[in-house]
């Protein structure tokens, strides 16, 4: 009697030097994707400065605890003044968002269509009932 089944799934074999090419290839485009927007200006330094009345600490805004952490690094309301006035800008852009987001979920539609063959053979192994 012989058996209608499918063998048994083998996944396809990967030598020494691919995973390594492949783990190298990776880790440059990690490295590369979280350099580029400073390499291509994309990470803006974004400054907002504020205007306060006064180069007092209270003019500030700083209040008591604040004023002794400034004072144990040796810093004067004078010398403070710059440090405290200078804020990041910390905008955030939905569109920015979405185009991430559809890129994230391209790239998973992509993978799962590329290796629909795989997970088919590895499911029909796992779950289909022949006898």
């Amino acid at each position: 009697m012989t058996s209608s089944r499918k063998p048994r799934y083998e996944p396809p074999q990967q030598s020494i030097a691919g995973q390594i090419a492949d783990s190298m290839l990776i880790l440059i485009l990690v490295v590369a994707s979280l350099f580029a927007p400073v390499y291509f200006k994309l990470a803006a330094d974004k400054h907002v400065s504020l205007t306060f009345p006064g180069k007092d600490w209270a003019a500030m805004g700083q209040n008591a605890v604040a004023q002794q952490q400034w004072a144990k690094l040796g810093l004067t309301p004078d010398t403070a003044h710059d440090m405290i006035a200078s804020r990041f800008d910390y905008t955030f852009s939905w569109s920015m968002f979405a185009i991430t987001a559809a890129v994230i979920i391209a790239y998973f539609v992509f993978v799962i269509i590329v290796s629909d063959k795989e997970y088919r053979d590895v499911i029909g192994e796992r779950f289909d009932s022949g006898s």
